[in-house]
């Protein structure tokens, strides 16, 4: 393998020959033997690839290209993969993909708290992480069925099922993709209790726990008072229930 120089392999974007609109993702990761060998795997599975070896190389790279998603390692020199994450989503709803050597549950959970999208630790089968990120690009995607009425109003709060939007007013409230998905299971029966293990089996994860963090999230964003919700629920022992007005 060709050595590069420093200022090549902190951040490098893959040169191919494909299409102009093919899925742009960018690999954080400080270990360049990884970079590239995500670079050649995901190049070679139609994705369009550039890489850094840092947070600040990955700012830089965002200042001026847009990315369909951000494949982020948890351990790196300087600001680490978890502090990146939460600085990305304070600001952007760009898909995350958190790539670590992390396997305990209580890390998983803390990437989910910082707004990831999907969790998958080393050593990983390079076919499940792009079934990964094709699942992941492809929630982002999904065209509205119908126009049929699906709206859920919670208060001043409204979500559009269809469209995966939570609004309120004409303020377009940010979810990432498993607050979507989740909101929109329970939104599909308004008023009825859904059972914890059956919102956990969209999750890659499969851990309830990280339902919970997920749907203390989602309070934050639609109650007025979390502590004390509305619309939002815990049904003991059961699960969780969605109220509409």
């Amino acid at each position: 393998m060709t050595q590069l120089t420093n200022s090549e392999s902190t951040q490098r974007q893959t040169m191919t020959t494909l299409a102009d609109d093919a899925p742009h993702i960018l690999v954080v990761d400080d270990d360049q033997k990884i970079r590239d060998l995500l670079a050649r795997y995901l190049t070679e599975n139609g994705f369009r690839v550039t890489t850094s070896g840092d947070a600040s190389c990955a700012r830089k790279a965002m200042r001026g290209l847009s990315f369909d998603l951000v494949l982020l390692d948890v351990m790196m020199p300087g600001e680490n993969g978890l502090d990146f994450a939460r600085a990305l989503r304070a600001t952007m709803d760009v898909p995350i993909c958190m790539l670590t050597a992390r396997a305990e549950a209580d890390d998983r959970i803390t990437g989910l708290e910082c707004g990831v999208d999907d969790y998958i630790s080393k050593p990983f089968e390079p076919r499940e992480l792009v079934l990964r990120i094709q699942n992941i690009l492809k929630r982002g995607t999904q065209a509205p069925a119908e126009e049929a009425s699906d709206e859920v109003r919670m208060g001043a709060m409204v979500f559009l099922i269809s469209r995966g939007e939570l609004k309120r007013g004409d303020q377009l409230i940010k979810l990432t993709e498993r607050e979507r998905d989740l909101l929109r299971q329970l939104s599909a029966s308004p008023g009825i209790p859904v059972p914890r293990h059956e919102l956990a089996r969209v999750d890659s994860t499969g851990n309830e726990r990280a339902i919970d963090v997920q749907v203390n999230r989602l309070r934050r964003k639609i109650e007025t008072d979390p502590s004390n919700p509305v619309y939002l629920q815990t049904v003991r022992g059961k699960g969780y229930i969605l109220y509409s007005d």
